[in-house]
This record gives C-alpha cells, sequence and structure tokens, in this order.
C-alpha cells in the first residue's frame, strides 16, 4: 500500500483533497470509515490530545493498523494539534502516521525552534512520520461560535511561510487564510483562495486546511483548486453526532442497548463524511 505521503501527492496531482476526520468514540471511526470504504477514498482520522486521551494512543493505532491491513484499505491516523514536544514525540513513538504540532501561541522563532526538534526526531525514528505545523490564527474549539473571534483577519504571511518551512523541514503547513475552527452561527469566513495559491507557491509543501465545518462548498472548490491538500472535519461530525444520539434516546426511551441506541450516530456521522468526501474528491 502506498504511504500518506504518496497518496498526498497522488492528490495534489488529481486536484483532489484527503479528507480528515476527528473522532471520540468507535461510533465516529465506524461513520467516518463506513464512508470512505463506500466511495474507496483514502481518509485520515484525527485524534486531539482530549481525544486521544479518551480513546488510548496504542488503541487507537491497533484499531487503524488493523483496518488497514486486513482489509487493505488507505485509512490514516494522524495525532491533531499537539502542544508540546514531549506529547509529539509520545504520539510517533505510539505509532501515529502523522502528527501536528501546534505552536501559534508561541514566538516565530520558538515556534520554528520547537517544530524543527519535532521534526529532526520523526526523522530519526526511520519511520515516514509526517510532521505538520500550523502558522497563524485560525482559532481554537470544535464548537458552535456566536461570531466570528477577534484575531480571525490576521493571515498567514507567503514570505513568513517560505522561511518557517525552510527552517524546519516540515511536510505539511497548515495556514490561516481566513479559516476559523468550528461553526460560526453568523457564517465562515470566507477562504483568501488567492492567499492559498500565494503560500503553495512560496513553500511547495502540501497546505491543510483546518476548521472546514461550516465552510461553504463553493469555498472548498476553490481552496482545493488553489493548492488545498487536506480539510479537517471535526464540528460538524460531533453536532451530528449529538442530534442523532438525543433523537435516538426520544424514539425509544425504554431501549437500553447501546449498540442500538448509538447506531443512529454512527448513520449520521457517515452521512456527513460521505458528503463531504464526495466534494473534496470531486465525486457524484
Amino acid at each position: 500500500m502506498k504511504t500518506l505521503r504518496e497518496y498526498i501527492k497522488e492528490a495534489e496531482k488529481k486536484r483532489v483533497t484527503i479528507g480528515h476526520f476527528n473522532i471520540s468514540n468507535l461510533e465516529g471511526l465506524h461513520g467516518v470509515y463506513n464512508a470512505a470504504k463506500k466511495l474507496n477514498v483514502p481518509v485520515i482520522i484525527g485524534l486531539s490530545e482530549g481525544e486521544e486521551d479518551f480513546i488510548g494512543k496504542e488503541e487507537a493505532v491497533a484499531i487503524i493498523k488493523e483496518i488497514r491491513e486486513k482489509e487493505n484499505f488507505p485509512i490514516f491516523l494522524n495525532a491533531d494539534h499537539h502542544y508540546s514536544f514531549d506529547r509529539v514525540k509520545k504520539s510517533i513513538d505510539a505509532g501515529f502516521d502523522g502528527v501536528i504540532f501546534d505552536g501559534v501561541k508561541l514566538s516565530f522563532e520558538e515556534n520554528i525552534k520547537e517544530t524543527k526538534q519535532c521534526v529532526d526526531y520523526a526523522r530519526s525514528t526511520g519511520r515516514d512520520v509526517l510532521i505538520e505545523a500550523e502558522l497563524g490564527y485560525i482559532g481554537s474549539g470544535s464548537n458552535i461560535k456566536d461570531f466570528i473571534p477577534e484575531g480571525a483577519e490576521i493571515k498567514t504571511k507567503p514570505e513568513e511561510a517560505k522561511k518557517f518551512v525552510e527552517m524546519t523541514g516540515v511536510d505539511l503547513l497548515a495556514p490561516s487564510v481566513g479559516n476559523i475552527h468550528g461553526i460560526v452561527k453568523t457564517g465562515n469566513p470566507h477562504i483568501d483562495n488567492v492567499l492559498v495559491a500565494e503560500i503553495k507557491k512560496a513553500t511547495g509543501v502540501p497546505l491543510v486546511l483546518h476548521g472546514g465545518s461550516g465552510i461553504s462548498d463553493e469555498d472548498f472548490k476553490k481552496g482545493i483548486k488553489a493548492g488545498i491538500s487536506i480539510i479537517h472535519i471535526s464540528t460538524e461530525l460531533r453536532v451530528a453526532y449529538k442530534e442523532a444520539l438525543l433523537k435516538s434516546l426520544a424514539n425509544a426511551p425504554k431501549e437500553i442497548a447501546p449498540y442500538k441506541i448509538l447506531q443512529p450516530a454512527v448513520e449520521a456521522i457517515e452521512k456527513v463524511a460521505e458528503a463531504r468526501l464526495k466534494l473534496f474528491n470531486n465525486l457524484k
């Protein structure tokens, strides 16, 4: 099977993008995997630090590895938004395919220093572990926001992105191009696709769009065309899960079998993931 790096390169050539979906439990995993398998497209499962602690690093690695090897399916595991070298190292050691070091709260110089430390360690393992870094303001929290947070207008500068990539050697870069984590009730900002293209040209590395939930289909299409290789979706899955679970509990208040109560939540997540994967892969 091709590596995640090879699948990303393939996506770039086809002008499509790979979907990255955060999960918190097996229901989320089954929903996303069912959608990807149905469409026969590669997919990335993401675990933030909190999600990773809840599921377990080694457990998550074992499950993804089992699916990939048993089903011969391109499903990969990414440690999403890890905030220290220690956490990054532990996820790499556990067997993750990729890790995001999030140093946006650090100074530009400190972000470079700690990101490079993560890159150097990944290279020393002998495995092809992809290291991603974030540059610029994308906010935080896969949640529902009442309004666009302050700082959303601060976007990544192409010249800074170029310097950052050259000095760290990162494999992937998540820039701030108008994207915000979570879903904004008043409407998410538009993606600056001209800036996406400029950053792509300046850095030459695959770009990752965080905060995909709430972004319009048209912005997604333009972003992919401009150079986005991976798109993150989380909040949309959480909303679908909660709404389906509440409805399931209300419709069958006497039911106590978890697998019956939770099946609608799996189906809800699958529906969202399938729609996004179709869009990202230009499928009907």
